[in-house]
């Protein structure tokens, strides 16, 4: 979603242990371009490293700097991998140096390297014990191979649980697109930039296009993760389960800004979609997602038991600082704008603003109240293409704009969300997660109706006032 998730969001879901699935309602350059920041954040051995030559200037190091945020950048005769290595340049090197300055005069010559084939753990000790922030991997003939960061040392120490490749050590990056013929270009460009999943969005997902798409995307990239959905019923799942799809995700209007249930007469409630699909599904090994109504803790460990291998959240996450957008002031609470997919205002998202004309040229493009986020360029709608209203003179909304309240960073909320699972497992009298699941086949963990009149026992009542803290870290 595009109020959700976008690199920084995905970086700091990886680094916690989840997967952040950055939102297609963009130029593909830009979807490209947040996959490879998250790619980059974090590595072990670093197999293409920024690699420059002594000819290359000050100013280029500092460019780098600006684009990637480091300027930790090795130099070989080449000025590419492979080449020999000549040196290396650090901030330091082009702190107060004028930007003309070759870096054959500013590189630091006096280099700390391992052999290649070294092991990661003695590169580390080898990095560690040096006290130098780069080291540079090279063969028998000094040619760079590749390069590894102290600053991944400290992010494995700070985050041991980060969703990571285990042969690379990069963070997982994920991405949604669409189901259109210009979708395969978008994917080819996300490929370059090393996604490792793909999210295929529609909010029908049983179509022929997608079928199409599941087909095309593991005839050209085999090993690629590929996310079918949504959908409800096992007749939808039975159709990408076909198709080759590695998972799937289950909902229709269920989330908290989706109206597609009200407006289109169309959907599922979501806790008996995701047990009938979940149920066929895990016949065939493909793991279920449950997208949409996920709003607390108990929402979480109640779609694990229903059969879901996880769950994605939305408005759960909306309102945190890692989330696109800026914080504004609504009736006296900080808040961030989050909005539906289905809703007009992100259906508008990537237009070119209409000509301004002479009744209209005080007013603003959008009529809602709700900021948007920032865009830059035009570019192919993905909300239009996700309802298949593209060609639609009329666009009808199935979902709707609004604001969530500031909840602080999701490098505390995330936790907070895990360790309220440990405790319902706890409170269930289950050690792990399949041991629940387990628990629930053979009927030892069990469903209760609850009434009306329970359902108002189980919350706070009784009270004059009430203050509802979640967490405290």
């Amino acid at each position: 979603m595009d109020t959700v998730t976008e690199s920084e969001m995905a970086i700091a879901m990886a680094l916690l242990g989840g997967i952040g699935v950055i939102h297609h309602n963009q130029s593909a350059e830009s979807q490209a371009a947040m996959v490879r920041a998250v790619k980059r954040h974090e590595n072990g051995f670093i197999s293409d490293p920024i690699v420059l030559s002594p000819n290359h200037s000050v100013e280029d190091v500092l460019n780098i700097k600006a684009k990637l945020g480091f300027c930790g950048i090795p130099i070989t005769d080449t000025g590419a991998i492979g080449g020999k290595l000549l040196g290396i340049v650090t901030s330091r090197d082009v702190q107060f140096r004028p930007t003309s300055n070759l870096l054959s005069e500013v590189m630091t010559t006096e280099l700390v390297t391992a052999p290649q084939g070294v092991t990661l753990m003695e590169a580390n000790d080898i990095l560690r014990d040096s006290k130098k922030g780069k080291l540079p991997i090279v063969d028998s003939e000094f040619r760079l191979t590749t390069l590894l960061a102290r600053s991944d040392l400290l992010k494995n120490q700070t985050y041991p649980l980060a969703s990571k490749d285990p042969k690379s050590k990069q963070l997982y990056a994920a991405a949604a697109i669409g189901t259109r013929p210009s979708d395969r270009d978008r994917l080819d460009l996300l490929m370059q930039a090393g996604l490792d999943i793909v999210i295929l969005d529609s909010s029908q997902g049983n179509s022929v296009f997608q079928v199409e798409m599941i087909q095309w995307i593991k005839s050209k990239y085999p090993k690629l993760e590929v996310i079918g959905g949504n959908v409800v019923t096992r007749e939808q799942a039975a159709t990408l389960i076909a198709a080759g799809a590695d998972g799937l995700r289950i909902g229709m209007g269920s989330g908290s800004i989706c109206i597609t249930q009200e407006v289109m007469a169309v959907g599922r409630p979501q806790a008996t979609a995701v047990y009938a699909v979940a149920e066929f599904a895990n016949k065939f090994g493909v793991p279920v997602v449950a997208d949409g109504g996920i709003g607390n803790v108990g929402h979480i460990v109640k779609a694990l038991a229903l059969g879901a291998s996880a769950v994605m959240m939305g408005g759960l996450l909306a309102g945190t600082e890692e989330a696109p957008g800026e914080y504004f002031y609504h009736e006296g609470k900080r808040v961030k704008a989050y909005r539906g997919m289905g809703s007009l205002e992100a259906m508008e998202q990537g237009k070119a603003p209409a000509a301004p004309s002479s009744k209209s040229s005080s007013t603003t493009s959008s009529s809602s109240k709700y900021p948007a986020p920032a865009q830059s360029t035009t570019h192919e709608n993905a909300a239009t293409s996700r309802y298949f209203s593209e060609s639609s003179t009329v666009k009808v909304a199935q979902g709707v704009s609004g604001d969530v309240q500031d909840k602080g960073s999701v490098k505390a909320f995330l936790p907070y969300l895990y360790v309220g699972v440990q405790h319902s497992l706890q409170d269930v009298g289950v050690r792990t997660v399949s041991a629940f699941k387990e628990g629930v086949k053979e009927g030892k963990v069990r469903f209760e109706m609850r009434t009306a009149s329970a359902q108002v026992e189980g919350g706070v009542h009784g009270l004059n006032s009430y203050t509802k803290r979640l967490f405290s870290a």
